[in-house]
């Protein structure tokens, strides 16, 4: 069974890190680096990688420079921010230490090492059953949001304005279905702003590469995109991912949430909004460093367009 692009960029080795980044590292573990192992999941075109010292001591570390993308170090400091804040004993790594090399530019956050495995692709449903129930004992720990973030509403109205775009230019590239529905998917994406208001610190990029699974916990790591909305938004945004990587349908993923989904109205307008998000992205050239990003985002954008159309009856 497919499970559609790999979420894998082009990693930097410990290798090829700055040596006045590795040198600091070195310097707070207080020995040598003498074993490394990079993680290939995830976009980011910097190092991520599983570290042992002399010493024996084992960390995770993550790090990036302004070159080639240059708004990846901000995302970094942002994680770092969110992390640092938060409570302590829910199921996301501890942030160890984090600095910012002069020198090269680089951000560098430290995390404890989690010996967990990313999820069996195709999806099994233990494995996924165990997610739900971590995403929906997170949600209730981050409600209210324990930390001071922006509203997803405000992204669902700057910046996710996917299908109002093109309504004012289609795109010729759109299928011919979604050409003949364009002004209705720009309606619904005007009402995704008030469907996603809510209370809770959500994470906004849960996908499996972003999930470790130990014997007794799951983990949810990176993140840098979090903001405060409706406590169904993850579950919603993970859901095209799922089905892509050999999982359930959005719908049967809904209908498997502990608490019941929102009224019908609310999920439709976010999806819609986040279709939109997918379809226009990728569409565009890829960013600086993160050539593999489009494909990946191009499959889920597939995935919750035909979603959305079933729901709406354009099928």
């Amino acid at each position: 069974m497919s499970v559609g692009p790999a979420a894998a960029g082009v990693r930097t080795s410990w290798k090829q890190t700055p040596a006045s980044v590795r040198s600091a590292i070195e310097s707070w573990l207080g020995a040598p680096v003498v074993k490394s192992r990079t993680h290939a999941g995830g976009f980011s075109p910097g190092l991520a990688a599983t570290l042992e010292s002399e010493s024996g001591r084992r960390v995770f570390v993550k790090g990036v420079g302004p070159t080639p993308n240059p708004d990846t170090p901000g995302l970094h400091r942002r994680e770092a921010e969110v992390v640092s804040a938060l409570p302590t004993g829910l199921p996301i790594p501890t942030l160890l230490w984090r600095f910012e090399d002069a020198d090269s530019g680089w951000v560098v956050l430290l995390f404890e090492q989690v010996d967990g495995l990313n999820p069996h692709l195709p999806w099994q449903r233990q494995e996924l059953d165990r997610v739900l129930q971590m995403l929906t004992e997170l949600s209730e720990a981050l409600t209210p949001s324990p930390i001071e973030a922006g509203p997803v509403g405000e992204k669902l109205i700057t910046r996710w304005r996917g299908w109002r775009t093109f309504a004012g230019s289609p795109d010729p590239r759109l299928e011919a279905s979604t050409l003949r529905h364009l002004e209705e998917l720009a309606r619904l994406e005007e009402l995704a702003p008030a469907a996603a208001f809510g209370e809770t610190l959500l994470h906004l990029d849960v996908r499996a590469d972003n999930l470790l699974l130990t014997s007794d916990r799951v983990f949810l790591v990176d993140w840098p995109w979090a903001q405060v909305g409706a406590p169904w938004l993850d579950v919603l945004f993970f859901a095209p991912s799922v089905e892509m990587q050999g999982g359930p349908s959005g719908e049967e993923l809904l209908s498997r949430m502990p608490s019941p989904p929102p009224d019908r109205a609310a999920i439709d307008a976010v999806l819609a909004s986040f279709a939109g998000m997918l379809t226009f992205l990728s569409l565009q050239p890829p960013p600086p460093g993160l050539p593999t990003v489009r494909a990946f985002q191009a499959a889920q954008g597939d995935i919750a367009r035909r979603w959305l159309a079933r729901r709406r009856g354009w099928t």
